[in-house]
């Protein structure tokens, strides 16, 4: 386990929040098998009565089957109105614009490590764990999160804005271990999840069709595709349906006049509902040199210092690091400058900076340049893109 964590004779009681997976299970039975006064919480975010694609009824049964064969006691919690408003509303909000939000990030800060913590406080917890790859850093009373041992599953992009005060409270038990040690943990101790598949996606999304669920929620109006000369090739299904650099379910394949090869989607006209596609997947609509990032969390009062800092970025998950420096452009904004252009920044998602293994926090990507090519469709798509304020 990463140290320095806390005695486990005077820590308290440790509560867990129990996925239905495995990689909870086996945070749970690791800080049991350490001498914990362990007890585990499973939370539901999502509730409809109709609804067959939300997994969280079977999850359940699988956090407590993992509970009862490590002899815990286990609670249980419904969210989903804290959920709808600070999650699901902003999730809305953004597609409406044109953007393409993470709504996984806002679920950690305002429910996981927000409401669910402090109800874990009022069950008695003095310390909650949760199944991420990622780890704590303590200095004292002061906290920094890190990347993951298992860089592939590394999970601090979606903890970036976690205040440090929440993760002063937290233990990553399986942060210092890779998934396949984690699996092999769990088979040895009999846990009834060591074989489930991880889990992918967004809850109240599941396996249904985006389109269909979107659908319920945003009016969607159908409009033009357009190459970036102009010319109009097809016609799109709702633009909140496309983010930048897709490829797939374009439709406008074998087109007179221009190559067979394939075409990806390079940017938006929220104010003509058209949507712009590129042949090349390295054109330099794609592609960024700078963006502008707002919102920002810095987690402890060090995570920038002097307004600027040098490091690296995501601007996805996944994503490799990308070299940068960054500075405090206006009040609302900080502009970020690559140190070489990354095809589909993407505004909506998130950009979170690390210097090496430290997360020190990331913001909302607003807009994204090349400062080798602005054309007017570059202009006339951002100017209509982000003139809607507090989207």
């Amino acid at each position: 386990m990463p140290k320095p964590l806390p005695d486990p004779k005077s820590a308290g009681t440790v509560i867990v929040g129990m996925s239905g997976g495995v990689d909870s299970a086996v945070a749970a039975l690791l800080l049991r098998d350490a001498g914990y006064a362990v007890q585990g919480l499973f939370m539901s975010n999502w509730e409809e009565d109709d609804d067959h694609y939300c997994t969280s009824a079977t999850d359940y049964q699988d956090a407590r089957r993992v509970c009862q064969s490590l002899g815990l006691p286990l609670h249980r919690v419904s969210f989903a109105a804290e959920y709808r408003e600070r999650v699901f509303a902003h999730f809305l909000r953004e597609y409406a614009a044109g953007r393409t939000p993470n709504p996984d990030v806002l679920c950690n800060r305002e429910i996981k490590f927000g409401v669910c913590l402090d109800y874990m406080q009022r069950l008695g917890a003095s310390w909650i764990a949760t199944g991420h790859y990622a780890r704590v850093h303590r200095d004292g009373a002061s906290a920094q999160l890190q990347r993951a041992a298992d860089t592939a599953k590394d999970q601090s992009y979606f903890l970036h804005s976690v205040s440090a005060s929440a993760l002063a409270k937290t233990l990553f038990p399986i942060g210092h271990l890779r998934k396949a040690q984690v699996r092999q943990l769990a088979h040895a101790a009999g846990l009834p999840v060591f074989d489930k598949p991880d889990s992918t996606g967004i809850c109240f999304i599941g396996e249904r069709p985006f389109q269909e669920f979107l659908s319920r929620y945003l009016h969607m109006p159908p409009g033009p595709i357009e190459t970036a000369d102009g010319r109009v090739i097809g016609e799109h299904r709702g633009l909140a349906l496309y983010t930048l650099g897709q490829r797939s379910g374009l439709r406008v394949g074998g087109r007179a006049g221009a190559a067979a090869a394939p075409w990806y989607v390079a940017d938006k006209d929220a104010a003509r509902n058209a949507l712009i596609v590129v042949q090349d997947q390295d054109h330099p609509l794609l592609l960024s040199d700078g963006f502008d990032v707002e919102q920002l969390h810095w987690i402890g009062p060090s995570g920038a210092a002097d307004d600027a800092l040098e490091g690296t970025v995501k601007t996805r998950y996944r994503q490799r690091d990308l070299e940068c420096s960054a500075h405090k452009a206006t009040d609302r904004y900080w502009r970020v400058t690559l140190s070489e252009p990354a095809r589909a920044v993407t505004p909506g998602q998130y950009a979170v900076f690390y210097r090496g293994e430290r997360c020190l926090g990331g913001g909302i990507i607003a807009q994204r340049f090349n400062s080798e090519f602005e054309p007017a469709v570059r202009a006339i798509a951002y100017n209509s893109l982000f003139s809607v304020e507090g989207s």
